[in-house]
């Protein structure tokens, strides 16, 4: 006797840098200010869509602006995303798809940035752990707040 179960799947098949911009516009004379602490800000955005039945994009968006002295250091922007097989009840799918399936990319990314930094000879710059479960959590809470 044969009894089909639907087996809970969640597998990342492949990961990808989809856009990935290093600007470093104010080149050469800004690496004479390097002994300067510059002012880093960082954006953190995730993007998920359905692709067609258990299939999903999901994109980790990273915008990183760094200043000296008000002069701009560099511009990092990166997309980097992953096409993954999910297949789990329907309430479980959306904190797969921003908790989860970001905190296996995140790392890929954090070291994308930092290699391509240090290529351009900019300082060291290793991105700080990220609770996605927070930032899903507040984006929730915000979506259901009242004006």
């Amino acid at each position: 006797m044969t009894e089909t179960q639907n087996q809970n799947i969640i597998a990342i098949n492949s990961q990808y840098i989809k856009d990935m911009s290093l600007e470093v516009p104010n080149a050469p004379e800004i690496y004479t200010k390097l002994n300067t602490q510059p002012q880093i800000s960082v954006e953190l955005n995730i993007d998920a869509r359905k692709i067609q039945d258990d299939n999903y994009e999901v994109i980790l968006n990273i915008h990183i602006n760094s200043d000296i002295n008000n002069e701009k250091l560099f511009i990092v922007e990166l997309a980097y995303g992953a096409f993954c097989t999910i297949k789990l009840p329907e309430e479980q799918i959306e904190p797969v798809l921003f908790i989860e399936i970001p905190k296996l990319l995140y790392p890929f990314a954090r070291q994308i940035i930092a290699s391509n930094l240090a290529e351009s000879s900019m300082p060291p710059l290793l991105l700080a752990p990220v609770d996605f479960a927070a930032i899903y959590r507040s984006k929730k809470d915000n979506l259901v707040k009242p004006n």
